[in-house]
């Protein structure tokens, strides 16, 4: 979703303390706008995380239950995929084609969190997708 398309926006609030330092971090990137992620069913009344923009492209989203979404590239998201170092999108279908998720619960999974929003925002400000590319095959994946 785009910017323009998201519902009302509201600040982030502070987030459990595994969140927090992700969000804190993605908030001081240039270019970033911050807000409340909304549960899908209940838009304007029921936060359900932060969501995390570049311009008007969204860069991914934290939700509350623990769930990092990347709105990677169909390139990236397959290359973070089969490096182990992401999922794909459990739901979405075809519109959500590329975007990948990551499970946050310990600060080891929110460091490598951040990694892959710093990634995505990389992509979001022009940096070259076979150098991303080149990137994640050199990075060891996520430990479970």
């Amino acid at each position: 979703m785009t910017l323009s398309e998201k519902g009302p926006l509201t600040p982030v609030s502070t987030l459990a303390a595994v969140f927090e330092p992700i969000s804190l971090t993605i908030q001081r990137w240039p270019g970033i706008t911050a807000a409340a992620h909304w549960d899908l069913y209940r838009v304007g009344e029921l936060v359900d995380g932060a969501d995390f923009y570049v311009g008007d492209e969204e860069l991914g989203h934290l939700h509350l239950n623990g769930e990092a979404h990347l709105a990677t590239s169909p390139a990236l998201g397959a290359a973070l995929v089969a490096g182990g170092l992401a999922r794909p999108l459990r739901f979405g279908g075809a519109a959500y084609r590329g975007w990948t998720e990551f499970s946050v619960r310990t600060a080891a999974d929110a460091a490598h969190a951040t990694w892959l929003f710093e990634l995505n925002y990389q992509r979001l400000q022009g940096r070259p997708e076979a150098e991303l590319v080149a990137e994640i095959a050199t990075r060891q994946p996520a430990s479970r």
